[in-house]
């Protein structure tokens, strides 16, 4: 294999070097050493220009290396770039990997989630998951949240973990941009968002207001329950509730559906 000085050629999937990426489908990277899976060109690239977490390494379908010599060139110095042919990265991932580039990034230390709301402006909005165990629909409210410029996402511990690996490739890399804290108890988030002067406002097909009579004002966090189930009722009494009107008598959306109509109104 002919490749640039800067470039570490892969001839075994067994290579010691590349561990870290060794059937990662099969393999939970969360614990492991801190580490969480990046899939192609746009999250990686966004990665790299946000610099929120860092890159500890990269590997490279051999055939990718030059249409992707724009973004390589930005890679900084030290983050070994790992190059292999087809054959070996499949044999390496455990799968075919159509897009041909993976990478590994560091979690680093997660932010809390009073220095988050601490640091949110006046007019701040964001959003509370509870039970979001879909990670399509965790990186598809992500994604909303990106692209109506949210402030910050809360999460619960029974949620998902928006860094997996296909949590940020449905997000389009939009869960390493906006900033999240996770853990706790969905009541104890609802608490910390009161606490900071939030308007705390769940959604609900039941929900007592329509969404077009809401107006963004102020610090507000809107809260999304999981598909089904929806908010706990011990949530749902305790706060200002909010629905979508449908025709027909259909009364549900997919969650993160959902999101971008509620983010889209209420985006500031």
């Amino acid at each position: 294999m002919s490749t640039p000085s800067r470039l570490l050629p892969i001839n075994d999937p067994g290579d010691p070097g590349i561990e870290a990426y060794r059937d990662i489908r099969e393999r939970d990277l969360k614990g492991r050493g801190g580490r969480f899976v990046i899939e192609g060109e746009i999250v990686l690239r966004a990665a790299l220009e946000l610099g929120r977490f860092a890159i500890e390494s990269i590997l490279i379908a051999e055939n990718r290396v030059e249409p992707l010599a724009g973004l390589i060139g930005k890679v900084p110095a030290g983050i070994p770039i790992h190059v292999a042919s087809r054959a070996v990265l499949d044999g390496i991932a455990g799968f075919p990997m159509h897009r041909g580039i993976l990478a590994m990034g560091l979690r680093g230390e997660g932010l809390a989630t009073d220095a988050l709301l601490a640091a949110a402006p006046a007019n701040a909005l964001v959003v509370g998951l509870s039970a979001i165990a879909n990670h399509d629909n965790m990186g598809g409210i992500f994604r909303n949240a990106a692209a109506f410029g949210l402030d910050g996402v809360l999460i619960d511990g029974a949620s998902c973990d928006p860094l997996y690996r296909k949590a940020i490739r449905v997000s389009a890399g939009a869960a390493l941009i906006t900033p999240f804290a996770q853990g706790g108890d969905i009541g104890a988030l609802c608490d910390g968002l009161l606490d900071a002067g939030f308007e705390v406002l769940a959604t609900s097909p039941a929900g007592r207001e329509r969404l077009g009579d809401i107006e963004p004002v102020g610090r507000q966090a809107v809260l999304f329950g999981a598909e089904g189930p929806g908010l706990p009722e011990r949530i749902l009494s305790r706060l200002r509730t909010i629905r979508i009107e449908m025709r027909g008598g259909f009364d549900s959306l997919n969650v993160a559906t959902t999101s971008g109509i509620v983010l889209h109104h209420l985006a500031r």
